[in-house]
């Protein structure tokens, strides 16, 4: 039977997090937020609504969430020529590819971005598909784009891991029955990650492709 190996990207693939936690900042200080960056990097992994309504609460003027979101997605675009890749990220996809894992993002990135974060990875020839933001209504830490991920690889969850580095990624593997595994690349203590559904924790792709063999990825 076919396996599928899910990945999230940014902060588990390429060196994102805190790019998106400046530039959070950044567009919520010129709105006159004053929101600390560590409780942005928290919520980094999430929608651009989620965090948003995460960040300043349900009393905050909804009409703004739109504009804000343009202004993140300009002032992140600025690094789009010079995204970092983690060393070994698409060594570790192809690794995976060549033993019969059929590989496929999630990931909340669409558009200009996600093309962005894939030149970065410089894997393509691995990647069977690619679960966008566009693709469902609910992202992380709902099951969605992990399930939709599945069904784009017509693997059943028995058969899949899904590798992420936040919170809401364990969250959404667990919830669509996924084996989970995190990576603390992304800044998350492993505790978080283990108390949110990770089986298995590694530094970054380089030690998850090192320790393959004996990972929930044999």
């Amino acid at each position: 039977m076919e396996r599928a190996a899910v990945f999230d990207v940014d902060g588990t693939l390429v060196d994102t997090n805190h790019l998106h936690v400046v530039t959070w900042w950044e567009v919520f200080r010129q709105a006159g937020h004053k929101v600390p960056m560590h409780t942005v990097h928290r919520c980094v992994g999430l929608g651009s609504e989620d965090l948003i309504a995460r960040l300043l609460g349900d009393r905050r003027d909804k009409d703004q969430d739109a504009e804000l979101s343009a202004a993140h997605r300009a002032l992140y675009g600025q690094y789009f020529d010079r995204l970092p890749a983690f060393e070994d990220a698409g060594r570790l996809l192809r690794r995976l590819d060549h033993h019969g894992w059929t590989v496929v993002l999630a990931t909340s990135a669409s558009g200009p971005e996600l093309s962005a974060l894939r030149r970065a990875i410089s894997a393509d020839d691995a990647i069977t598909a690619t679960a966008s933001a566009d693709d469902v209504e609910e992202g992380k830490p709902a099951p969605e784009p992990v399930e939709h991920a599945l069904e784009l690889a017509g693997v059943p969850a028995e058969r899949a891991v899904f590798v992420g580095d936040t919170v809401w990624d364990m969250r959404a593997g667990s919830q669509a029955g996924v084996r989970c595994v995190g990576v603390l690349c992304g800044g998350i203590p492993r505790a978080d990650l283990e108390g949110a559904g990770a089986e298995a924790v590694y530094d970054d792709p380089a030690h998850l492709l090192s320790a393959l063999e004996n990972s929930p990825l044999a």
